[in-house]
């Protein structure tokens, strides 16, 4: 399957896995951080599932042990943050112009979008890197 297609694929599953996690620990979580707390939680849903089938499916990358695996996800998750910004930006700018929490998904989905083609170059530059060390 195309790179492109797949890794689209795999981008919309993550955001699935995000806006899915945020959903239940909405009815899950009450008081007044509620919504930072479904975000949070959201975004790390997304990133474990994203960083697994990008591991495996998008750059085949292997690695030679527990601490090799822990390493990559710490860079996977480091690469993240700016992207993580790009999202958490357009969902919380959507939560104050509209104060829906479908205009907030919408958001979301806008920023996760831009953060995961971001993301797509940080972690082929940076992250899964070391492919040839392992084959």
């Amino acid at each position: 399957m195309n790179v492109a297609i797949s890794y689209t694929l795999f981008a919309v599953i993550a955001t699935m896995a995000n806006i899915g996690a945020q959903e239940v620990s909405l009815h899950l979580i009450l008081g007044e951080y509620t919504v930072a707390i479904s975000v949070l939680w959201g975004t790390l849903a997304g990133l474990i599932v994203k960083y697994w089938l990008d591991k495996q499916y998008i750059f085949r990358f292997q690695t030679r042990s527990l601490a090799h695996t822990g390493r990559s996800f710490v860079l996977y998750a480091v690469m993240g943050l700016l992207t993580t910004t790009v999202f958490w930006g357009f969902e919380w700018l959507f939560h104050i112009l509209f104060e829906s929490k479908a205009w907030r998904y919408f958001g979301g989905v806008i920023g996760l979008a831009i953060g995961y083609v971001i993301k797509y170059f940080l972690d082929k530059k940076y992250v899964f890197i070391y492919k040839q060390a392992v084959e």
